[in-house]
């Protein structure tokens, strides 16, 4: 009998539905000796022993559903060492579970937070193979994350619709896409989407420069900016504080984000109207892009097959469009974010693209 556990962690997006439909069907095409333990909610599931027994035909169907059907939650990293309320060692309990239920192996989709655990976990003596999930494609050692283009797709559509009413009525725009850290969806989204200046947290912005990018778009005669903002944004002036001293100043300024206080900033520097849209969790939900549908799928069944033979301690990535394996022990605790000096970023400016900087 071959067992094996399955969860989702961290924040859900599209394909992980699909990711884990692969790796089903994967194992289940070469074996029928298959039992499988979904844990309920992520790692909360596996340290409480909260799971349901599936079989195949509970993931079929399931190709183009957006979310996880296992649910999902979020467990600090940082917290996993620290007994809970009640005193239980996490790590201990989640062990205890694997072996209780005399599983061979565990199948755990999540994004950076999730691969620390996961790695813990194999350190610890489990059976453990990963898979990427991420609408912000910052894992390393991937080139893509599914639940990237998924949501690039929503948020190029948020700026497309974005530009008719800024071409109507003259104005700036701010959209605000998710990306506290990295600014890859940004990135992808405001070149996709024609926006006419990109903030990320990579490369942090001078107001000034942003400012006098629309007036120089007023000067041309182009009377409306969109303006494609990462979550995570940040000033010059900012980044050269210390962590205490950002939170402390921007507890002091409560800006509900980063989209109203460049909004603020650009109208008291010039009388243009300034509007934010902010699209949100949209971009993390609904049906999978064709594109996820395919990269998770083809994660899934490369997952089956190291499953089959044993081969545990990897995520499974692609790379120059083939799949692939990295250890987890290489993968845990480091971001991929995007390089300043990229081409991508160089072929942007080409085109006019302002990045806030210079």
């Amino acid at each position: 009998m071959l067992r094996i556990g399955m969860l989702t962690s961290g924040g859900d997006c599209q394909a992980l539905n699909a990711a884990m439909r692969g790796v089903v069907k994967g194992v289940c095409s070469k074996r029928n000796d298959v039992e499988i333990y979904g844990f309920q909610d992520g790692y909360k599931g596996l340290i409480y022993s909260n799971f349901q027994m599936l079989t195949s035909r509970d993931f079929s169907g399931i190709l183009t559903r957006g979310g996880t059907i296992l649910g999902t939650s979020r467990q600090p990293f940082k917290l996993m060492r620290v007994p809970d309320e009640n005193g239980l060692d996490k790590v201990e309990a989640m062990k205890h579970t694997y072996h209780k239920l005399n599983l061979d192996c565990l199948v755990i989709l999540g994004g950076n937070g999730t691969h620390k655990t996961a790695n813990l976990l194999r350190e610890e003596g489990l059976n453990v193979i990963t898979l990427p999930k991420t609408i912000d494609n910052d894992l390393w050692g991937t080139d893509m994350t599914f639940g990237f283009q998924s949501a690039v797709d929503i948020a190029t559509d948020t700026i497309d619709r974005i530009h008719t009413t800024a071409t109507s009525h003259s104005r700036v725009f701010i959209v605000e896409v998710m990306g506290h850290k990295v600014g890859w969806v940004t990135l992808h989204a405001g070149i996709a989407g024609g926006a006419d200046i990109i903030l990320l947290p990579e490369i942090p912005y001078d107001i000034k420069v942003v400012v006098d990018a629309i007036k120089k778009r007023a000067a041309e005669g182009k009377h409306f900016t969109i303006i494609a903002v990462a979550e995570g944004a940040i000033s010059k002036d900012d980044a050269k504080l210390s962590k205490k001293e950002l939170k402390a100043k921007k507890a002091k300024e409560n800006y509900p984000s980063v989209a109203y206080e460049i909004a603020e900033r650009i109208q008291k520097k010039m009388d243009q109207e300034v509007r934010i849209t902010v699209p949100g969790h949209t971009q993390r939900g609904g049906s999978p892009c064709p594109y996820d549908r395919v990269l998770a799928t083809r994660l899934g069944a490369a997952a089956a097959e190291h499953i089959l033979e044993g081969d545990f301690g990897y995520m499974m990535a692609i790379k120059s469009g083939e799949i692939t394996k990295v250890p987890l022990a290489e993968v845990a605790g480091k971001l991929k974010c995007v390089d300043p000096e990229a081409g991508i970023i160089q072929e942007a400016r080409m085109t006019g693209i302002s990045f806030g900087d210079r």
